[in-house]
């Protein structure tokens, strides 16, 4: 796949456009909106000594110093966003990792889907990571990293899932790092970049033509082509390759998904990197995240099988299911991940079947309900006409998101330690209770 270099963006962090005027003083109801609190949780912080205050001249209210007010929101994690506000209790975590606006998102505020496109999965890593491109960049598994998740792997169940694999790896490549307790950036990039390539060195090769000479899974050519092997038995063509290194990189970072979430809680208690990743595959592997493909997958296959969407769609909706790979919370239209794959499948040899299978599904759901095509789908169609595993999807969800799960650690490790804390509102009997007696004694 041809990949220009990206122009005009920056490799340097902007000022911040939002920030409050030097000087400018801030109503009570102005403060409370840029800190997302109510009005007398900011006398709560005047109480506590973390805001100041005057009396307004002339009005009975106080006001508050703007540049105190907005140092307070980056502490606390908290800052005014532009477009909609966020639903009450969903939390808002200030990043400059991805942006998502207007059916498109954003890698440090170059265009997500371009950059994908252009760039290999290597180079895009480093991108949300540094902020730098370094074309050609290739990542490298320490070959005692490599060795320790490859034994561990190896002695799991046959029947294991490439997720079950990914995680275990994980802990055996941070058994054999002893460094990884170092948070400064250096060294959790030196981390990453050989923790990434060990993820997919470990991950059991499919017998074919194509697995041969690929044992050195965690040296050899692009990340792409070394994963590549480990989900297909079939060669990797061309077209094949450029699908799946994209959507790698499509699928780098994706805002405050429920995975990413998760890693930057571990990270907020200064995990090391290694658990960081560990605490998003955790949470990854839900239907409803990274594991979504399998389901696309398996309906698509039917789909395939049948010759025609409508019973298939007919059965999910019958039983109450939703139908998979359609619909996404953050967009209203296609899924740009999904848009950007179709356009690549569509030159991938064998896969019009599957290609063909996918726009049936979306038409005949769209006369009951209006959804469009996510990346779970387009993920489906690349691992159906390549004869992939039904959980080919998430391993590269996995690989590809390990990525952005760094690029949030890195971020959080700067931020006050254990700021996501939050308290419960206990709803349970109020104490005293008698206390209990053994299970099953007489009353």
């Amino acid at each position: 796949m041809t990949r220009e270099p990206v122009r005009g963006a920056s490799t340097h962090d902007t000022a911040d456009a939002s920030a409050p005027p030097a000087g400018r003083r801030l109503t009570t109801r102005e403060t409370a909106e840029l800190l997302g609190v109510k009005p007398e949780t900011v006398y709560a912080y005047v109480s506590r000594g973390q805001l100041s205050s005057v009396r307004a001249p002339g009005n009975r209210g106080s006001v508050f110093d703007a540049a105190e007010v907005e140092s307070l929101a980056r502490r606390t994690g908290r800052r005014e966003r532009q477009g909609p506000s966020p639903a009450a209790g969903e939390p808002v975590i200030r990043t400059g990792i991805t942006l998502i606006e207007h059916d498109r998102y954003y890698f440090r505020g170059v265009d997500a889907t371009e950059l994908a496109r252009r760039h290999g999965f290597e180079e895009v890593a480093e991108w949300i990571w540094t902020g730098e491109l370094r074309p050609g960049v290739r990542f490298t598994a320490p070959p005692e990293s490599l060795a320790a998740a490859r034994r561990a792997v190896a002695a799991l169940p046959g029947h294991s899932g490439s997720t079950d694999r990914l995680r275990v790896a994980v802990v055996a490549a941070a058994a054999a790092d002893p460094l990884r307790f170092d948070l400064s950036p250096r060294g959790v990039l030196s981390s990453a970049r050989g923790l990434v390539p060990t993820l997919v060195g470990a991950l059991p090769l499919r017998a074919g033509p194509s697995a041969r000479g690929a044992e050195d899974g965690g040296t050899a050519g692009s990340l792409a082509r070394r994963l590549w092997p480990r989900l297909s038995a079939a060669p990797a063509d061309a077209p094949s390759l450029a699908v799946l290194d994209t959507a790698l990189g499509l699928l780098a970072d994706h805002d405050l998904a429920a995975s990413t979430l998760a890693a930057r809680v571990a990270a907020s208690a200064h995990a090391h990197p290694y658990a960081v990743v560990s605490a998003g595959l955790g949470v990854l592997e839900g239907p409803l995240h990274g594991a979504a493909s399998g389901l696309a997958h398996r309906m698509l296959t039917e789909v395939v099988d049948l010759g025609s969407a409508a019973p298939v769609v007919a059965d999910h909706l019958r039983a109450g299911r939703r139908v998979p790979g359609l619909g996404h919370r953050l967009y209203t239209g296609e899924d740009p991940r999904a848009e950007v794959l179709f356009e690549l499948l569509a030159e991938v040899p064998g896969a019009a079947p599957a290609l063909e299978a996918a726009r049936d599904v979306v038409a005949t759901t769209a006369r009951h309900t209006p959804l469009h095509a996510n990346v779970d789908l387009a993920l489906a169609v690349l691992s159906v006409a390549r004869g992939m595993p039904a959980d080919a999807g998430e391993a590269v969800f996995a690989v590809a998101r390990t990525a952005g799960w760094i690029a949030h650690a890195l971020e959080e490790y700067a931020e006050r330690p254990l700021r996501m804390r939050p308290s419960g509102r206990y709803e349970g009997p109020r104490p005293p209770q008698p206390f209990p007696g053994p299970a099953g004694s007489a009353k």
